[in-house]
């Protein structure tokens, strides 16, 4: 299944690590980053699931709920978290879905055979509130994936959701935002503390 931009997220109901969940029911109306891992005891996904328990201040400052999924059982994941916590100085308290029979990660398409015939590939799913799929990413198994960066598109996401602006590259939180192309500059002075016109289609704002 291929999913697109502003496709709804397939709903689902599995086990977990923090027991079976229905995942829409799991969600509420927080945004939510769901993101996979070809299986369990793999070194680059041990400091993933670390970064991402670090980090859980800050999904929850986000109103972001994070969950992970990989095709080994609960039991695998419970022993795996024991060594993420050890290894990773962190405690893992986000749910890891057992998908078991790649039930999800055949809803969400992260199987690809170019890749792996067994495994997940290892995917990013960003979700709204509305439960729409808002961004992707997919990595392959040698390279790390940047949480940071996951947060930064969770900011702009966040952004863009509430006013008419777009961010523009590297951008990070508190710099200057892009006035969307909708509103005027006069509707835009009105609007935001400052506007900088550059071009009349590119002006920028700070919030």
């Amino acid at each position: 299944m291929l999913l697109q931009l502003g496709d709804f997220a397939p709903n689902f109901t599995i086990n977990t690590t923090k027991g079976v969940i229905d995942f829409y029911e799991y969600l509420g109306n927080s945004w939510a980053v769901l993101f996979s891992h070809p299986a369990n005891y793999t070194p680059v996904c041990t400091t993933e699931l670390g970064a991402t328990a670090h980090l859980h201040a800050a999904f929850e400052a986000r109103n972001t709920k994070v969950i992970a999924l990989s095709v080994d059982t609960v039991a695998s994941h419970q022993n795996w978290i024991e060594d993420i916590n050890e290894t990773q100085s962190c405690t893992v308290n986000f749910p890891i879905i057992a998908d078991t029979d790649k039930v999800v990660s055949n809803l969400y398409g992260m199987l690809h055979p170019n890749a792996s015939e067994t495994a997940t590939v290892r995917s990013v799913f960003i979700i709204g509130p509305d439960k729409k799929i808002k961004l992707t990413f997919t990595y392959p198994m040698s390279v790390g994936r940047n949480f940071n960066e996951i947060l930064r598109v969770i900011d702009s996401l966040q952004l863009s959701a509430s006013l008419p602006v777009s961010t523009p590259a590297n951008w990070q939180q508190g710099q200057e935002v892009i006035v969307g192309l909708a509103i005027s500059t006069a509707d835009a002075k009105n609007t935001f503390t400052t506007v900088r016109e550059v071009k009349s289609y590119l002006r920028y704002a700070q919030i």
